[in-house]
């Protein structure tokens, strides 16, 4: 399955249409840390990280993964975890994945430069929640129900298009 991002509001799956938010600074083909860019490019969908304590059931065909208290994912770009699942440390600088702000209660992985991370590149690209819409640092931002109607459209080979 393919998804894409059909302009900076709308993604599309199937017969689907969801609103969404992306990066403040649009769409880029030459991501940088940083640069609030969201990537262009085509993509497969990793992996389903989510709050069970926030989320009882989900329906998805994705590998899914309970987000722990000291979850974390490295957006350090001078650090050999950058751009990877970590357990928090004081001296790694990383995203949180365990938040009060509830963005993270489901949050998808997206393949952008995950395998042999090239520092700088960009990292933790991700489609999670949003209450608002508000533009984000470079991800792809859904409302909750949203969402659980995308997770259960998603194959283990889906990917998305972002042009």
């Amino acid at each position: 399955m393919l998804i894409r991002l059909k302009n900076k509001d709308t993604l599309i799956a199937d017969d689907f249409s969801f609103q969404c938010s992306i990066g403040k600074n649009l769409i880029s083909s030459k991501k940088k840390e940083g640069d609030l860019c969201t990537p262009k490019g085509i993509f497969s969908i990793k992996q389903l990280f989510y709050r069970v304590d926030k989320i009882k059931k989900i329906e998805t065909s994705i590998q899914s993964i309970k987000i722990k208290k000291n979850m974390g994912w490295c957006n350090d770009p001078k650090h050999k975890k950058y751009n990877s699942l970590i357990n928090n440390k004081k001296n790694i600088k990383h995203e949180k994945l365990y938040r009060t702000d509830r963005k993270y209660d489901l949050l998808l992985t997206i393949d952008y430069n995950l395998k042999k991370p090239i520092p700088y590149k960009g990292s933790a690209i991700f489609i999670h929640l949003t209450k608002n819409y508000k533009p984000t640092a470079g991800c792809i931002a859904l409302k909750k129900n949203d969402m659980l109607v995308l997770l259960k459209l998603l194959k283990k080979n889906s990917k998305i298009k972002i042009t």
